[in-house]
């Protein structure tokens, strides 16, 4: 028998900032929304606490992970890159947090969605590395953030992906949408890619824009693009979110057992 259940809760990784110079724990408020209103799902924000962060305590309270985007990006120390301006902007009490959340949520099976900076923290946290400026390579369309106060613009579908018709992205889909335009905010992507993630699908200029954890059963995608904007208006990032939250409660129902 199983009891009635609470709405299961799910940590965001939040960023290190600063603010009129004081420290500030900050999360874009379309993240919270989208686990919230396309998901069903209870977010909670887990701090960037860098290596302090007590991670076992911390999955042991969750149902799911969501690594969220940021204009910051993973330090390339942590891949065995040289910094440099085009590496810039850090955030490394945020890579204390995550690189480390992530093999321990694997380890458990806990369902996680990765966007854009948390996809590429997916694929640094199991051992791949990351291009600084992909706009810099020949051939490569210029993934950065529009420039634009509007972020109707800023998050507006700029190029197709191509979705691997055999991966699990085109079964989360609806049918029939194997080739989809999507947003683009980054100018750092996937160069080596980890050996246990899968490419589920790429951009024009062979850029990865999605992957999925291998190895396992668990719930574990990461896309390049921001399907948290205006999440319920989007049926891909509707399909998207609801697919995380079915693996999320299917991870939750067992902590609820007599």
């Amino acid at each position: 028998m199983i009891a009635t259940t609470p709405r299961p809760l799910v940590g965001l990784s939040a960023c290190s900032k600063q603010i009129d110079e004081a420290p500030y724990h900050a999360i874009g408020d379309k993240y919270l929304r989208a686990v919230d209103e396309a998901a069903g799902l209870l977010p909670v924000v887990f701090p960037a606490f860098g290596e302090a962060l007590d991670v076992n305590a911390l999955l042991d309270g969750l149902s799911g992970l969501v690594l969220t985007g940021s204009p910051s990006n993973v330090h390339p120390q942590h891949y065995e890159q040289t910094e440099s301006d085009q590496h810039a902007p850090f955030d490394e009490a945020r890579d204390g947090s995550t690189l480390a959340l992530i093999p321990a949520a694997l380890e458990r099976g806990l369902p996680i969605f990765a966007i854009c900076r948390g996809m590429q923290e997916l694929n640094v946290a199991l051992g791949g590395s990351l291009c600084p400026a992909v706009h810099l390579l020949p051939g490569h369309l210029d993934h950065r953030r529009p420039e634009t106060p509007d972020p109707d613009i800023q998050y507006a579908p700029r190029h197709p992906i191509e979705i691997d018709p055999d991966g699990l992205l085109a079964t989360l889909l609806p049918e029939g949408d194997k080739s989809i335009e999507v947003n683009s905010l980054h100018h750092q992507a996937i160069d080596r890619l980890a050996q246990d993630l899968k490419i589920e699908a790429r951009a024009p200029d062979g850029t990865i824009e999605a992957v999925r954890y291998g190895k396992g059963k668990s719930f574990a995608v990461g896309v390049q693009w921001h399907p948290e904007y205006k999440a319920t208006e989007n049926p891909v990032s509707r399909a998207l979110f609801r697919a995380f939250a079915r693996a999320v409660r299917h991870y939750a129902a067992g902590r609820y057992r007599l």
